[in-house]
């Protein structure tokens, strides 16, 4: 499949639909695409996410939310978006969530590499107590007193701050999921600090956990557990 040089993927997603932008599959409201999952069909005929939105043809949007995906694979729906007789496949919505989990560690590494991560839990806490972290990171495997120790500096921030906001903190993923995309790199707590990059991290994070927890967003501060 190729584009006209005056067309883009999502350009294609828009025929039919309303004056509001694109429209969830599973339950006919318009979102933004930063509120959406793109999917195309593969040439083999298989439904794809396209996380990055770029790949050519014809698309449909899921909202971000895992059981949403789910039930778009239950009842078919991916055919009659994309007017095609496509298969999304049973593990769909796992696949998705791989995704995102990928692209979030893979945001990591490029965080680490512009000096916007540190880890260890003593780095954690000091980019908290002098505000250069944007989030907080643990893996599931975290200790719970150490988990606890950073909260706590957390709060203390949060206090001596008198500010509505807090500095969010996420249980995302195991330190074996982290290796097999960061290697050496895999951590128990970590920081990502104010750049691109670490914009870039607290992003994909909010999307990882969104999808996982029925698209609700998490509350300023709390943390996002890992699905058992």
């Amino acid at each position: 499949m190729t584009l006209t040089p005056n067309t883009s993927p999502e350009d294609d997603d828009l025929a039919g639909y309303d004056v509001n932008g694109r429209m969830c599959i599973a339950t006919r409201e318009s979102g933004s695409p930063d509120e959406l999952i793109r999917f195309v069909a593969a040439p083999d005929g298989t439904v794809v996410p396209d996380l990055k939105r770029t790949l050519p043809g014809r698309g449909c949007w899921v909202k971000i939310d895992r059981s949403l995906v789910e039930r778009a694979v239950a009842k078919k729906l991916f055919a009659r978006a994309l007017k095609a007789d496509v298969k999304a496949a049973d593990d769909l919505a796992e696949r998705v969530e791989r995704l995102f989990l990928q692209q979030l560690l893979q945001m990591m590494n490029m965080a680490r590499k512009a000096g916007q991560l540190v880890t260890g839990s003593a780095k954690v806490d000091a980019a908290i107590r002098s505000g250069a972290a944007l989030a907080v990171f643990h893996s599931t495997d975290a200790a719970a007193d150490g988990v606890r120790k950073i909260d706590q500096a957390r709060k203390a921030w949060h206090l001596g701050m008198e500010t509505e906001e807090e500095i969010p903190s996420f249980r995302l993923f195991s330190e074996s999921e982290m290796e097999g995309v960061m290697g050496q790199n895999a951590f128990i707590h970590a920081a990502v600090l104010a750049g691109q990059a670490g914009e870039g991290v607290v992003k994909r994070a909010k999307m990882l956990e969104q999808y996982r927890n029925g698209g609700q967003s998490r509350a300023p501060g709390g943390a996002g557990q890992q699905k058992q």
